[in-house]
């Protein structure tokens, strides 16, 4: 039998993330997204103190970089300090990001903060505020950017508690989108004897396994388009029986937003308007007060779909999307369009295009194919841009994309193409 007790769960910090690409955004979005991580991490602390946690665990990258910067490392202890004179211990490790390899300022911690080493799994106590011994914590280090060993296989109960919380940076069962460091099986981790698995290097919420519990909590701030809606923390309480509760705690400063905005049924370009301010003001409504950058994806079939190829007519928009919503300085919660992408679709006059004779319906079916078959569609994109791909930043671009990007990309330009041929047909 075990005491009652309650931890927060959190990871990728990632304090003062640069953000890069930022160069023609409005001062007060990119002082926003500058400041946005110190924000997160205050309302995660915030949390922390008004959830009455007992202790907090830090699963990797508290910092951006591995020379993390003094300002990161200083805003860092003086809010750890904060938890620590409420009486809550905190328990971290350093990630693929932050490993102790690089660039550190010499800064005292406060009692009650347990950064763990990178030469072996260490074992801590962590307790109740009321001094009762809660769980054993223990974790490990990454002592370069790139650790490719199983960490996981380093970890070993030590009997005397009535919990054990492994803290841990890794990929668990080689998730493709993101650097496979620390590899490990989800099975090794479940057959490993602990309670609760608290990972981190992963940017989505997901919980793996319950009882024993495997868990990423994500990162507690979007970094950018990829990383949208919620990002926080989890709230964890554990009874005296070992039952597991656990509640999420959005702590994002700014929300990250992608919306789609269908043209079925559209006539005019006014009705566009329409529909992309209403997009646009839910997404102010749903943010809590909070600022929003958002992605516009114009997407179905309809009768503007041909104006839409036109070159710069998707820049046009955007730019007067901006103008409808006001300048961010006006406003805390201002929505920023970063981008709008056009993905309709004239799939019906593909499909019958593609049943005709002669080099468009060649064209057509190619396009299809190679837009449908992720593999082909692979191939089909490398052929095409054999010699873009020279390019060093173009060919991380492509290789980047996901087989649904490159399906998107191809499915566009035949369309693209369709339209130019028509057009010259037409003339």
């Amino acid at each position: 039998m075990g005491v009652p007790f309650t931890f927060v769960h959190a990871a990728d910090l990632h304090l003062d993330s640069p953000f890069k690409g930022l160069g023609k955004v409005p001062d007060a979005v990119r002082e926003s997204l500058r400041e946005s991580t110190f924000g997160s991490f205050r309302r995660l602390v915030d949390t922390a103190v008004l959830e009455g946690a007992d202790f907090v665990v830090l699963a990797g990258d508290l910092y951006d970089m591995a020379d993390r910067s003094l300002r990161a490392q200083l805003r860092l202890q003086r809010m750890l300090t904060e938890l620590a004179d409420e009486g809550i211990g905190v328990f971290a490790v350093h990630g693929n990001h932050d490993p102790e390899s690089g660039r550190q300022a010499r800064l005292d911690w406060p009692a009650g903060i347990r950064v763990f080493g990178s030469g072996t799994v260490e074992c801590a106590e962590a307790r109740r505020r009321d001094g009762t011994l809660a769980a054993h914590v223990y974790g490990i280090s990454y002592p370069t950017a790139a650790v490719t060993d199983n960490l996981a296989l380093r970890f070993a109960k030590r009997e005397g508690a009535p919990f054990h919380l492994a803290l841990l940076h890794a990929n668990v069962d080689g998730d493709p989108g993101h650097d496979n460091y620390a590899p490990c099986r989800l099975a090794e981790l479940v057959g490993a004897g602990f309670d609760y698995w608290a990972l981190g290097h992963v940017h989505d919420r997901r919980v793996l396994h319950e009882y024993p519990h495997v868990v990423y909590p994500g990162n507690i701030q979007g970094r950018n388009i990829r990383e949208t809606g919620p990002k926080g923390a989890y709230v964890v309480r554990v009874s005296d029986t070992g039952e597991i509760r656990m509640d999420f705690r959005d702590t994002a400063e700014v929300l990250w937003r992608e919306v789609s905005v269908s043209i079925e049924g559209l006539e005019r370009e006014q009705q566009l308007k329409e529909r992309l301010l209403r997009a646009a003001e839910e997404a102010r409504a749903g943010a809590a007060g909070r600022p929003v950058i958002l992605r516009a994806k114009l997407v179905g079939s309809g009768a503007l779909h041909r104006q839409l190829l036109r070159d710069s007519l998707a820049e046009e928009w955007l730019e007067e999307l901006r103008e409808w919503l006001g300048s961010p300085d006006e406003r805390d919660d201002w929505v920023w369009p970063e981008s709008l992408v056009v993905r309709t679709s004239r799939e019906a006059d593909l499909a019958a295009i593609g049943e005709e004779d002669g080099f468009l319906g060649e064209l057509v079916r190619r396009g299809l194919q190679a837009a449908e078959d992720p593999m082909a569609g692979r191939t089909f994109a490398e052929e095409a841009l054999e010699t873009l791909r020279q390019q060093p930043k173009l060919r991380e671009w492509l290789t980047s994309r996901t087989d649904e990007e490159v399906a998107g990309l191809i499915r566009r330009a035949t369309e693209t193409v369709v339209a130019m041929l028509q057009d010259e047909d037409a003339g």
